[in-house]
């Protein structure tokens, strides 16, 4: 595992700009939050931004993700449907903004914020667009995460609730967590996992194809057939689902490490479309982060970076 430095950060942050570009746009006054109970006082919260899972202790609730800032209010009054007890950890599993958008506010409603290490330098320090150029600010103070690990992992308890904070190396970033909740049998994956598209692998983050494939694995040795799997974009999966995503992304692992091998440029990447047969059923649509070109040309890179 890397821990970074903040000067390689000059060089990262292929898509959290984007994830800012994403809240253009949105009138987040439509938004709704979708609340699916999972068991055992587990639950999957979906609105605009990565899905949020939460698990009620008696004394209290861990979270594990935030979405967009401008969604606060309206995530806490979903939760305050489930159970009337406060937040006590919310657990990063990313720096991405889609994900960590409400840290400040709920860091001064009460929770403390658990992350990796390298979320906390990342967003305190800014990053900067690996393809653009564009540059993120230092987040505010509040949001960064205070409860912090490097290596292994880290247990999060609250009211009789354990989360089970695990890292992956290299995988959608470099400051990968993600969270087993074992008495509800829940997965929470953050963005190493989509279930219906294509990944955004952040390869100016540290992100490697080769390190996503290595997560699934070590996910589908977790999961058993009742596992409910939050994914970080997309619907509640099943270890089936999960399998069948990890089949595709290392297709495309070994299609592109192929191309890539025999010294193929990005653009006769790009021109041979090794991903042609895939599309139809995994490509996001024209222009997006899950698209076709945008996909392939991070795979392409999270190879080159690597070297």
């Amino acid at each position: 595992m890397k821990r970074i430095t903040t000067a390689a950060l000059a060089g990262a942050a292929l898509l959290f700009a984007g994830a800012a570009t994403a809240q253009q746009g949105v009138d987040f006054s439509k938004v709704e939050i979708k609340t699916t109970d999972l068991g055992n006082k587990t639950y999957m919260l979906e609105g605009q931004g990565g899905n949020i899972t939460v698990a009620v202790g008696t004394d209290g609730i861990i979270m594990v993700d935030s979405q967009f800032a401008p969604l606060h209010d309206k995530i806490k009054a979903a939760i305050a449907k489930i159970s009337p007890l406060p937040i006590k950890y919310l657990i990063d599993t990313h720096y991405h903004l889609d994900h960590v958008g409400g840290n400040a506010a709920f860091h001064r409603d009460g929770a403390t914020i658990v992350a990796h290490d390298n979320i906390r330098l990342r967003l305190a320090a800014g990053t900067t667009n690996a393809n653009t150029g564009n540059k993120t600010p230092p987040m505010e103070a509040d949001a960064i995460p205070t409860d912090t690990y490097m290596v292994g992992g880290m247990k999060v308890e609250a009211g009789g609730r354990v989360a089970q904070v695990n890292h992956v190396i290299n995988a959608h970033t470099d400051g990968d967590s993600w969270v087993y909740f074992p008495d509800a049998n829940v997965l929470a994956l953050g963005d190493t996992y989509s279930s219906r598209t294509y990944p955004n692998l952040d390869w100016g983050s540290g992100g490697t194809i080769d390190g996503m494939v290595l997560a699934l694995e070590r996910y589908l040795k977790a999961a058993n057939d009742t596992t409910k799997i939050v994914p970080g974009h997309g619907p509640l999966a099943t270890k089936a689902n999960l399998q069948e995503w990890h089949d595709m992304m290392a297709t495309v692992r070994d299609r592109v490490k192929k191309l890539f091998d025999e010294g193929k440029s990005e653009q006769e990447v790009l021109a041979a479309n090794p991903l042609a047969d895939l599309d139809g059923k995994w490509a996001g649509p024209p222009g997006t982060i899950t698209s076709n070109p945008t996909f392939l040309r991070n795979v392409y890179n999270s190879f080159r970076n690597r070297n």
